[in-house]
């Protein structure tokens, strides 16, 4: 093995450790952790010794538990405003938001799932599942399916291996079959609708963010809930929700790629 392979290997291993205390959701000890990791205990404590000495994790000797650390806010926020698109779209999603009364999600794809980047509320916010910084699942959210059908057939391909297809109500896909078949009508009408599909009674209809090459930078949705709206009514309102999908591409392509003349000027 190679430094290189041996150095690559020692990160993914701290990553996975990270990962594994993130999900988790609460300060866990090396006992509790080890059989949510496929490492032996030294390995284990090996790099959670690593991960808190560099700040990635905090210790407390007390309880005697690893948490994720504050470094990681740190390297958290950065990665919002430089790598996200949250802080280009937040002026488009809060003007929708207000403009429609009610809640629009904002998301980029993660491994295949749904990262939630940001959540504008209306006066009246509906009590769901997707914060910022969570990951919804692909195959059955609105945004996830919006961003999975205007993927390049390689990548599309790659990302429906990673979906779980798990029934979380009636309406969700539980087969790569059925999900494609949608991806296919999703890619023609230019929008995808969540009817019920993560979680009941939630009903959504989202739009892709495209680059200018018509590459996936993003999803846009409106959520609802099916006591306020129906499907037909999101339907009516796909017009402002491309509309402002469009301008956050626009606004997305100025940013990663800017006029070079104009930033060299003095």
């Amino acid at each position: 093995m190679t430094e290189k392979q041996q150095a690559e290997g020692t990160v993914g291993k701290a990553l996975s450790v990270l990962d594994t205390i993130a999900s988790i959701g609460h300060p866990v000890r090396l006992v509790e952790l080890l059989p949510h990791t496929k490492y032996p205990k030294p390995t284990l404590y090996r790099l959670l010794q690593t991960l808190t000495a560099q700040s990635m994790l905090a210790y407390d000797p007390d309880r005697q538990t690893y948490s994720l650390g504050v470094r990681l806010v740190r390297l958290a926020h950065a990665a919002w405003n430089q790598s996200s698109l949250a802080p280009i779209a937040r002026p488009h999603i809060d003007a929708l938001s207000k403009k429609l009364c009610t809640t629009v999600h904002l998301a980029q794809l993660d491994n295949g799932q749904a990262l939630y980047l940001d959540k504008r509320n209306a006066a009246s916010p509906i009590e769901m599942f997707s914060q910022a910084g969570k990951v919804g699942p692909g195959y059955c959210t609105g945004v996830g399916k919006v961003m999975l059908a205007f993927l390049e057939t390689e990548q599309q391909n790659d990302a429906l291996k990673k979906q779980a297809f798990h029934a979380y109500t009636p309406n969700t896909h539980t087969s790569k079959e059925s999900l494609q078949k949608e991806l296919n009508e999703i890619a023609k009408s230019g929008v995808a609708f969540d009817n019920e599909e993560h979680e009941p009674g939630i009903i959504c209809i989202a739009a892709p963010i495209l680059s200018a090459k018509n590459r996936v930078i993003g999803g846009l949705s409106v959520t609802s809930s099916t006591r306020r709206h129906s499907l037909a009514d999101l339907k009516d309102l796909q017009p402002d929700l491309l509309s402002t999908a469009k301008g956050i591409g626009q606004a997305a392509e100025s940013w990663y790629f800017p006029d070079q003349n104009n930033s060299l000027k003095t």
